[in-house]
């Protein structure tokens, strides 16, 4: 299982590009899951890094999050309004963990409460979902030339140029 923190150190590039990209729109992804009939389903969604992990979790009883539970592939992509990507922007693969630690969860909320002032405090999670990424891209400007960088566990970043 390859969490956040880990990811951090063996792709540092990537991570750096997904988290200017998730605070540049205010923390909102798209997330890609696997629909009941085999077909793809995307949803905006707000993930949050916490305590080395990241935390895929939101509205109870979602599509998305039926999805997951049935299916744990995800593709997570920050959200992009700049076609020409002049700051870039990250993808992220993998499946995820649902955690039943309700201290976690009550630690997640308080943080949560902390930094946004949205209070999900002494509510029961339905899901709390944590990524164990499997593999992640970004794409940059750089001399006029598209750089990719890829990233596989164990296998640090590699960068092609297009």
């Amino acid at each position: 299982m390859t969490i956040w923190s880990e990811f951090v150190q063996e792709a540092p590039k990537i991570a750096a590009v997904f988290e200017r990209r998730h605070q540049a729109t205010g923390h909102l992804c798209m997330l890609a899951t696997v629909r009941a009939d085999g077909s793809p389903r995307i949803s905006p969604i707000e993930p949050r890094v916490f305590e080395g992990m990241l935390v895929l979790a939101g509205m109870p009883n979602t599509t998305k999050f039926k999805d997951l539970e049935r299916d744990p592939h995800f593709c997570l992509h920050t959200a992009t309004v700049d076609p020409m990507v002049g700051d870039g922007d990250a993808k992220l693969f993998g499946t995820v963990t649902d955690l039943p630690d309700k201290r976690l969860h009550e630690r997640f909320a308080q943080a949560l409460f902390d930094e946004s002032g949205f209070d999900i405090r002494g509510q029961e999670f339905d899901h709390f979902y944590v990524a164990d990424l499997t593999g992640a891209s970004c794409i940059e400007l750089a001399e006029e030339k598209l750089a990719i960088t890829i990233w596989k566990p164990g296998q640090g970043e590699r960068v092609v140029r297009k």
